[in-house]
């Protein structure tokens, strides 16, 4: 049986967007501003997540995401990190979009669920350390 982890997170400043362009595209400039961006290319496509300000007009941004990160690094031997933190979540409904780089996970909620979201994290037993500016 897994244990649930206490573990400590912060929010990231800003609102992020998660855009989908065509597989073989270049990774645009826009996409490479802010303190935390993703990129990642799959065989169907390339996904970035930035901040909703750095997209261009033309392009729709979808849903506004707050971005939480787990405090690691965390071993790779270390199971159940990002289990433990997603469990509550779901169990609340509320969507999520999960990356994890090296050190750490980060995870995305829709800014409609952000509340909730951190309510659940603290009664779960997870310590919110608040927002992160820079």
């Amino acid at each position: 049986m897994l244990t649930m982890q206490e573990l400590k997170f912060r929010q990231l400043f800003g609102i992020y967007s998660i855009v989908r362009l065509v597989r073989d595209a270049s990774i645009p400039d826009w996409a490479m501003r802010g303190q935390f961006v993703s990129i990642t290319r799959a065989v169907d496509e390339l996904s970035i997540v930035c901040q909703t300000e750095n997209v261009p007009k033309e392009i729709d941004p979808g849903p506004r995401w707050i971005c939480l990160k787990l405090e690691g690094p965390f071993p790779f031997s270390q199971t159940g990190v990002l289990l433990s933190f997603i469990q509550p979540l779901s169990s609340n409904s509320v969507p999520i979009f999960a990356i994890s780089t090296y050190y750490t996970d980060y995870v995305l909620v829709q800014e409609d669920y952000a509340g909730l979201a951190v309510a659940t994290l603290q009664k779960a037993g997870h310590e919110f350390l608040g927002i992160q500016t820079i």
